[in-house]
């Protein structure tokens, strides 16, 4: 009889994960269902858990007005950028402290974790007032450069033990086929430590994708404001269109799902590499 017991605990484990990840995803079930539902069956008397009356109205009215087409624009530039401005100065600046000794090491990335537990109201004025006064309000550069300030420490954090785990070997080999150390760094390392470098391109594309804050503070015009700060278009005095929302809702949180879904081995493999103490 003991040996069915590991067999029962991998049922029941595996019965326990089935509900926790139902009910974490029905949520999202019942956003996507909905965008493909009519209003009269989305908030009719009678619950329905599928559409009944299939429709693609609510995306093709996303989809063929042009804010939503310059919202969606807007927030894939934010994504971008927040990821460029990441991988410049986040990677090197990881490298440097994993690779080589520097003095006060352990001061900065105790400031960096500082700055990972300061909420974003806490440095709007402060961002505003510098950007207002380099004449940044209003550009695209702005949210990115705002919340990649956020997103640096945290790429810093997670890539430093990337680096320190490549052997010094590598390092002694590239000088010795006479490449420097500019060279050494994008054809050995980078290569080396390319499941980091994938998780910070996912969470720094995320960050500046879901950004809300910084794009409603800094972008002074509406023509400038990503998909988040426009999903209320839908409402007005005269009533809510729901299943519009839905549709918006699920294109918004459609490249979060997706870039999860395809790049979920490097995200946790990344996250579980920062997390092991040197």
């Amino acid at each position: 009889m003991d040996s069915h017991l590991p067999k029962r605990k991998k049922i029941l484990y595996s019965v326990i994960a089935v509900v926790i990840a139902v009910v974490f995803l029905f949520p999202i079930y019942w956003l996507v269902q909905l965008s493909f539902k009519p209003d009269m069956e989305a908030f009719g008397r009678v619950l329905t858990y599928y559409p009944h009356q299939f429709t693609f109205y609510p995306w093709m009215e996303n989809l063929d007005d042009p804010v939503f087409m310059t919202s969606l624009m807007n927030s894939f530039i934010n994504g971008f950028l927040t990821m460029g401005i990441t991988l410049l100065l986040g990677v090197p600046a990881a490298y440097g402290m994993g690779r080589y000794k520097v003095r006060g090491t352990s001061t900065f990335l105790l400031t960096f974790l500082i700055s990972q537990m300061l909420p974003a109201s806490l440095t709007l004025t402060p961002l505003y007032l510098i950007f207002n006064s380099v004449g940044l309000l209003g550009k695209h550069i702005t949210s990115p450069i705002a919340i990649a300030a956020s997103t640096i420490p945290f790429s810093i954090i997670t890539l430093r033990p990337f680096f320190r785990s490549v052997p010094v070997t590598l390092d002694e080999a590239a000088r010795l086929d006479g490449c420097g150390p500019v060279r050494a760094f994008f054809y050995v390392m980078i290569p080396a430590v390319k499941t980091g470098i994938i998780t910070i391109i996912v969470i720094s594309f995320l960050n500046g994708w879901n950004d809300l804050v910084y794009s409603m503070t800094f972008n002074v015009g509406a023509n400038m404001r990503p998909l988040t700060a426009n999903i209320y278009k839908f409402q007005s005095a005269y009533g809510t269109k729901w299943n519009c929302i839905m549709a918006y809702g699920t294109i918004l949180v459609l490249p979060v799902i997706l870039l999860f879904i395809f790049m979920q081995k490097y995200i946790v493999g990344g996250l579980t590499a920062g997390a092991v103490k040197e």
